[in-house]
């Protein structure tokens, strides 16, 4: 682990020179372990399923519903939004009209 630290340590210390906000949207792993988790709790409630259609159907189900939950606005998205467009220029445009 730290050999890998030390080949990629410019690469780690560009991630830290980001705002805490801006680093919260990048880093993207707990949200997709969060969306792994909720599936797997919906299929080990099940012993079985017919085919693999009934599972796809379960997984797409159970996607719609944790989709409702993730419709919440980033927090401080004014402000987040303002650091990428200093960070990003040209990248990030803000409409301020």
């Amino acid at each position: 682990m730290i050999e890998s630290w030390r080949r990629n340590r410019e690469r780690l210390t560009t991630y830290f020179r980001y705002d805490k906000s801006i680093r919260k949207l990048i880093y993207t792993t707990n949200t997709i372990r969060g969306f792994h988790r909720q599936v797997r709790k919906v299929i080990k409630t099940k012993g079985a399923f017919t085919s693999d259609m009934a599972l796809l159907k379960l997984i797409y189900l159970a996607q719609r519903n944790i989709n409702k939950k993730w419709t919440m606005p980033l927090a401080n998205w004014g402000v987040t939004a303002q650091r990428l467009a200093i960070w990003f220029p040209g990248r990030m445009v803000l409409d301020l009209a």
